[in-house]
């Protein structure tokens, strides 16, 4: 893999570009979005591309691909935010030429189906990836973005906010690299040339409305595949909506410890990122992490900045 790429860091007044890299977006959601976008100070811009449209796709593969290279490539672009997920991202992975994004390191922001594009570029460059609040999402509702840990990982402060608490499931202690996103598309690249790449990881992972024996499923697929061998720990999100059936006698807590306890590692439960309803977190793929899991406390602290803070 390559050395670790961190990229420029994010100020007051910087232009951000937002794409649509998979689903259709809402004109209403993107302009809430930008208008938070510019209450924090920064310059939203965009093509008006895109608010295209193919069947559950943000237009055509060709005019998604073009849309993301070029924000990477212009010079006047200090980030790149995605406007939402859905689905299609693994649909330009064979089209995207990895060298723009390699020779034109930035801030890049998404979860959920974006996750494909997360590992991938980090895999490929070693680029620093961050997993959080998108325009047309979090950014579009009142409260929806954790400020303080956006600031932290976009402006490189990592004091403003380098730990989160959560809930224990298996006790350890584990140091590696963040990695990681959202379960369903961490499962999805197995088999592919574009396979996640979990080796000395911290690995994050959280979804959305799956059931508890769909996710044991998942995680089970993981391990068979040799991806959870080179995991130090392991941190999941909330998991929203993947609650057991009403009388189940058990609990998705439980459903992890019982699945992941062999492994020997570190297990914690409820890092607020990705498909939350409020304060969604931004974490940074790709930098130095520890995770301390008690068996009535867990801690997970970032142990780097994810950008550089350098002038340029």
């Amino acid at each position: 893999m390559s050395s670790v790429i961190k990229p420029p860091c994010l100020r007051r007044g910087d232009r951000v570009g937002i794409i649509a890299p998979a689903s259709p977006v809402e004109a209403d959601r993107l302009a809430a979005g930008c208008d938070a976008l510019r209450n924090l100070g920064y310059e939203p811009i965009y093509e008006d591309s895109i608010l295209s449209s193919d069947l559950f796709f943000a237009g055509s593969i060709q005019r998604r691909v073009r849309e993301l290279e070029e924000m990477f490539a212009r010079p006047d672009v200090r980030a790149v935010i995605c406007a939402r997920g859905g689905y299609g991202c693994n649909y330009l992975l064979p089209h995207i030429n990895i060298e723009v994004i390699r020779r034109y390191p930035k801030i890049f922001v998404g979860y959920s189906d974006v996750t494909t594009l997360l590992t991938w570029f980090h895999d490929q460059t070693g680029l620093v990836t961050f997993h959080g609040p998108m325009a047309a999402t979090s950014f579009a509702v009142a409260h929806g973005v954790d400020i303080p840990s956006w600031r932290a990982k976009t402006g490189g402060d990592i004091e403003l906010q380098s730990s989160t608490l959560l809930t224990p499931v298996v006790p350890g202690r584990a140091e590696g690299k963040l990695y990681g996103g959202c379960l369903s598309m961490l499962v999805a690249s197995l088999g592919t040339p574009y396979a996640i790449r979990t080796e000395d990881t911290i690995l994050f992972i959280e979804d959305v409305a799956t059931k508890p024996y769909q996710v044991d499923r998942m995680l089970t697929q993981l391990k068979l595949a040799g991806k959870m061998a080179g995991v130090r720990g392991i941190v999941f999100g909330d998991m929203a909506d993947c609650k057991a059936p009403a009388g189940s006698s058990y609990t998705l807590l439980e459903v992890l410890q019982r699945c992941l306890r062999d492994l020997d590692i570190p297990v914690a439960f409820g890092a607020r990122s990705g498909h939350v309803e409020h304060g969604n977190l931004t974490l940074a793929f790709g930098v130095r992490a520890s995770l301390v899991v008690e068996h009535d406390f867990a801690l997970a602290t970032t142990l780097e900045p994810a950008v550089c803070t350098a002038s340029s």
